[in-house]
């Protein structure tokens, strides 16, 4: 009876474990996302690398950003949006934090952060819905730099 006992809890722990790994193994960090659907071929990928970010830094007022990467869906079939809204809600990344969620009349952004130290290494903003995007910006800006462009945003809209 023991080992029947031995045996149904074994079983039961080796089925729990195996469902644990198999949620795990279907979740994608954010670099795997970026790789597995710049592959799509409905997918518009555009990327600025470091030399046209260096003069467009000097435009925006924003130092430090080394690159942008952005894949539109816009031509993109229903079951690719779907995909990738079902990878956004299961994302898991050790090295990101989620910094905000908005979900308004069907249309919702993540923002993810990679931050080191004082100062942010890449921010992703995941949009889906109406107009679904996935962007990534990558360089070392400093947090104080991203309030001066802030405020400098908003006095720009003021006038």
């Amino acid at each position: 009876m023991k080992a029947i006992k031995k045996l149904i809890l074994l079983l039961a722990l080796l089925f729990a474990s195996s469902t644990m790994y198999s949620q795990n193994a279907d979740s994608k960090n954010v670099n795997q996302l970026f790789k597995e659907f710049s592959k799509e071929r409905s997918v518009t990928r555009v990327s600025i690398g470091r030399v046209p970010m260096t003069f467009i830094n000097l435009f925006s007022g924003m130092r430090g950003v080394r690159g942008v990467e952005v894949l539109d869906f816009s031509e993109s079939p229903a079951a690719v949006k779907e995909r990738l809204n079902r990878n956004i809600r299961s994302l898991q990344d050790d090295d990101f934090e989620k910094l905000m969620s908005v979900n308004d009349s069907g249309q919702r952004v993540d923002i993810w952060v990679r931050t080191q130290r004082e100062t942010i290494r890449e921010l992703v903003v995941m949009a889906s819905g109406d107009d679904t995007a996935l962007i990534r910006i990558r360089g070392r800006i400093r947090l104080s730099e991203l309030d001066n462009v802030m405020s400098n945003v908003g006095n720009t809209n003021r006038r």
